[in-house]
């Protein structure tokens, strides 16, 4: 398994210089690395070469590849198809090819959410350095695997509990009509079972995301005070999804910087604006990303004694949150994003008794 780091905030330049600088520095360390970045044009000028949608080796221990969506899709497509021939007699899909396809809004994140997976499988990395937006989009792709599984369980059991479902399960009739088209007994137990397939799928992105030995997001700003502000909403907004949030890098000419109060408790690292090229400056005043991943504060906390759950939402006030309970769903949502909350059993389908927001966190009793 790899370490997934990736950066957040305002302006490509100085992301993808400390992307390209990280990258860099973990190779050099002896680790295997895998620079992931986008087809914008940002990263292979600045490596000073173009870049393919396989990995290419452009330094000992240090490998590039261009996460390109249409290249993507077309390979993703087969296993597709693969999927579909499981359950259809006849597949609809089998026609149709990667090539004629146009890559849906939305579709290039779980894309290159997908090649990341794959890649952290393979075991050909110890670390995975991913140069996105690092903006709420690359938080929305990272929180997939959570927001993607609610819709799993809610429309999972929508379909046992409907009149579709039961007439599926009890009646004698429909069973071989439903046989005749599928190449399973498709009860409700069997409609679960791939259900219940992409949930344990889900559950394991969801689990890598919560460990900050997995992966962990640092902040980039300059001191001018809309890209500080910026960095914040996006430190709140990741938290909500469940990523830890490492530390602050200050692109800064000078190290009279001091934002300290701003990002407390995270630790805050000015770094040159090294120009193109000129590497070794920013290597040398990079922090140790591990050492401050694991103690940076975790995005949620339970404590099953005191039948409380504290959530880390720095970046907003109280007018910012907004809390729902739904019969055992809690959502929490803060600024663009929502977070159904995963309760342990003792927990589960309590109501809520209580909230307050306190030094940055939303407390919640039941």
């Amino acid at each position: 398994m790899s370490l997934i780091l990736t950066f957040l905030g305002k302006g490509g330049t100085e992301r993808t210089k400390i992307a390209i600088a990280t990258a860099k520095l973990l190779a050099n360390q002896g680790k295997r690395v895998l620079l992931a970045g986008l087809t914008e044009p940002v990263l292979p000028i600045l490596l000073e070469q173009p870049i393919t949608p396989d990995p290419q080796e452009i330094a000992p221990n240090l490998q590039v590849v261009q996460l390109k969506s249409s290249v993507l899709l077309e390979r993703s497509w087969e296993e597709v198809k693969k999927l579909e021939a499981q359950y259809l007699r006849t597949p609809i899909f089998k026609d149709v090819y990667g090539q004629e396809l146009v890559v849906l809004p939305g579709m290039d994140s779980a894309l290159a959410l997908n090649a990341i997976r794959e890649y952290d499988a393979s075991g050909k990395y110890d670390a995975i350095i991913y140069d996105g937006t690092g903006d709420s989009f690359t938080l929305r792709m990272l929180g997939m695997p959570e927001s993607l599984s609610w819709y799993v369980r809610r429309f999972q059991q929508l379909f046992v509990n409907s009149d579709l479902g039961k007439t599926i399960a009890e009646s004698p009739l429909i069973q071989p009509l439903i046989s005749s088209f599928f190449n399973v007994n498709w009860t409700a137990d069997n409609f679960a079972l791939p259900t219940n397939q992409v949930n344990n799928f889900l559950d394991k992105g969801k689990a890598a995301l919560a460990d900050p030995h997995r992966v962990a997001a640092f902040l980039v700003t300059t001191p001018d005070p809309l890209q500080v502000a910026t960095a914040r909403y996006l430190w709140g907004s990741a938290q909500q999804i469940g990523l830890t949030v490492g530390g602050v890098m200050v692109v800064s000419p000078t190290d009279q910087v001091n934002l300290s109060e701003e990002f407390r408790p995270l630790t805050v690292s000015v770094v040159p604006d090294s120009p193109t090229g000129e590497w070794q400056p920013l290597i040398d005043a990079l922090p140790n990303f591990v050492e401050q991943a694991l103690q940076a504060p975790k995005p949620i906390e339970i404590d099953t004694h005191n039948r409380q759950v504290r959530l880390f939402l720095p970046g907003f006030d109280k007018k910012q949150v907004k809390l729902t309970q739904y019969g055992p769903e809690v959502t929490v949502e803060a600024g663009d994003q929502r977070r159904n909350l995963f309760l342990p059993p003792s927990l589960t389908g309590r109501q809520v008794t209580g909230a307050k927001f306190q030094n940055n966190y939303l407390i919640i009793s039941f």
